[in-house]
């Protein structure tokens, strides 16, 4: 993962060590230990590993995940040292198994990972940091086409950085492009890749972001609004369609690189070692899996810390109401959060 050198020294000052407890609960007469995290109505267990790679293949930094229509879970990670196998997304059911994997050209630079039907088909938008680009494909790899280059907004003019990090759907059909490692612009562009405005500039005042890592068009108050996970301002930010500030949001946020929403909640992975819950005014409902402070991510997994986070990049809500949490770890780490039954 790419962070500006004033994030990593901020970032790296800010690391410590944690704890964890857990719950036990007794299952069929016997007392099987569950990691329990949460409180009141938001309780989760806690499964660390839940997806792991196939033989043959290790898991680099596991950066995005998403759903498809038929309840199948893509993982993109930017492949171990060493792996013999170079496919960055891995394919499992909803219930945890591995079906296959591919797209060994994004090796090193698989980040952002979301999918939309778009007509009869659905299809993947992909971020790679490495290459600096955008890709689209069928849910089975077939490129659909790339963006390597916004010349046609008139921001890269001096040869500024384009590195894409997460995109938004928009519910006209477009979608909305953070150039979260690179500039700090936000573009907008057709569902067939074609630029259309560009929204946001980098800063910290209203309107001015700082590395948009996370884009989600949040629905929940009626309006559909743009909400940027503003990570390197400890915000979100939201702003109209038209990008029109609207609103910050700074209550328990720490650096926040994502969003999915299910209903009126919305989960939040938290590079500062949390998951967070808010609800629809976007107040904090709980915190999931606190480990700050961390200085875990360059120790082998003996070390981790069960029910702890290290470094949460992206989360969803799954069709069942579970949470998956993929973390930015060189090993990759993803972690189901199953929804305990009250």
């Amino acid at each position: 993962m790419k962070m500006d050198n004033f994030s990593r020294r901020e970032f790296l000052r800010l690391s410590g060590a944690a704890v964890v407890a857990s719950t036990a609960l007794p299952i069929f007469g016997q007392e099987k230990q569950m990691l329990i995290l949460g409180s009141g109505e938001h309780k989760y267990e806690c499964i660390h590993d839940w997806l792991t790679p196939p033989q043959g293949l290790l898991f680099g930094d596991t950066h995005g995940v998403a759903q498809d229509a038929a309840g199948n879970i893509y993982v993109a990670h930017t492949v171990g040292e060493g792996s013999p196998s170079k496919d960055c997304i891995c394919v499992y059911t909803s219930s945890g198994q591995f079906i296959r994997s591919w797209g060994s050209q994004f090796e090193g630079g698989a980040h952002g990972l979301d999918i939309r039907k778009e007509g009869a088909f659905e299809y993947i938008y992909h971020c790679d940091v490495n290459h600096r680009k955008v890709v689209k494909t069928r849910l089975d790899g077939e490129v659909q086409w790339e963006i390597s280059d916004v010349k046609a907004s008139g921001k890269y003019s001096k040869g500024e950085n384009f590195i894409p990090t997460n995109v938004a759907f928009s519910p006209d059909g477009d979608f909305f492009l953070g150039d979260g490692y690179g500039s700090s612009w936000i573009h907008r562009f057709d569902r067939h890749g074609n630029y259309k405005t560009t929204i946001g500039e980098r800063g910290s005042g209203k309107g001015e972001v700082n590395s948009p890592h996370g884009l989600w068009v949040d629905d929940r108050s009626g309006e559909p609004l743009l909400a940027v996970a503003d990570r390197g301002n400890r915000r979100i930010q939201y702003f109209s369609l038209e990008g029109k500030h609207i609103k910050f949001v700074t209550e328990g946020m720490r650096m926040p690189c994502h969003f999915s929403i299910q209903g009126e909640l919305m989960v939040i992975p938290d590079l500062e070692s949390v998951v967070t819950i808010v609800d629809k005014d976007n107040k904090v409902v709980v915190h999931l899996g606190d480990g700050k402070p961390s200085n875990l991510r360059g120790h082998p997994k003996n070390d981790f810390i069960s029910g702890k986070f290290i470094h949460p990049h992206d989360t969803m809500f799954l069709a069942n109401g579970d949470i998956l949490v993929a973390e930015w770890v060189p090993q990759g780490r993803v972690t189901l959060l199953r929804k305990v039954k009250a």
